[in-house]
């Protein structure tokens, strides 16, 4: 197959580049050195869809691709855990079979909203997790960590009050959203305020709410 045959070149590549005779700064490379490329690239590629740029989408998602076989061609060095792009592409292939049994299996569901409630029931049974808070990524913007905790205490069943000191109408649009949250980062801004910090903090509280709660239901 075409396609196949152009990601087993991009392997060989990588390889090359790896492997003793090959690039000196590739070799040098570890995980912890690539994370930044990899957050660069995903943003690159996140700006061209943004722009509605088909020809910058191919590149940098190819640049995103790169960085996935790169870590996966050093991990196949690794002394005590080595894998390949195969185990990667083998754990990512199996894992969307597993959670998606409406497609692969015989459960039925009725629309997208039932998709993502079995998906995560079944990535919380995979990985055993009891918490909402389990498996988030607290490094990640304050705004998606915001998000993505509000959405797992709900999927949760977690009932956690939160003050809503500006209340947003049901009619506000995206651009009116965006408009109101610039104005707001503007205002604490122009007195000495960090707003990402503070919604980390607020997010962090909110986390230990979650906790709290948690611990005392069980």
């Amino acid at each position: 197959m075409e396609g196949g045959s152009e990601l087993l070149r991009l392997r060989e590549v990588m390889d090359r580049l790896r492997s003793p005779g090959g690039c000196p700064w590739d070799a040098e490379q570890t995980h912890e050195s690539l994370l930044k490329y990899l957050l660069e690239e995903s943003y690159e590629y996140i700006e061209a869809v943004e722009d509605k740029d088909r020809t910058a989408m191919q590149e940098e998602l190819g640049d995103v691709l790169l960085q996935v076989y790169f870590h996966a061609r050093m991990a196949e060095d690794d002394s005590v855990e080595p894998f390949s792009i195969e185990d990667v592409a083998r754990g990512v292939a199996d894992k969307l079979i597993r959670r998606h049994p409406h497609v692969f299996g015989d459960t039925k569901v009725n629309s997208s909203a039932e998709v993502l409630e079995n998906w995560e029931a079944i990535k919380a049974e995979e990985k055993g997790r009891t918490s909402a808070t389990e498996g988030i990524p607290l490094g990640q913007p304050s705004i998606t960590l915001a998000s993505k905790m509000l959405y797992r205490a709900e999927k949760f069943g977690l009932t956690i009050p939160i003050e809503h000191p500006v209340e947003i109408s049901k009619k506000t649009t995206q651009e009116e959203l965006g408009a109101l949250l610039l104005g707001i980062i503007d205002q604490a801004q122009s007195q000495g305020l960090d707003a990402d910090s503070a919604l980390r903090a607020a997010t962090k509280q909110y986390i230990q709410a979650i906790r709290d709660s948690e611990a005392g239901a069980s």
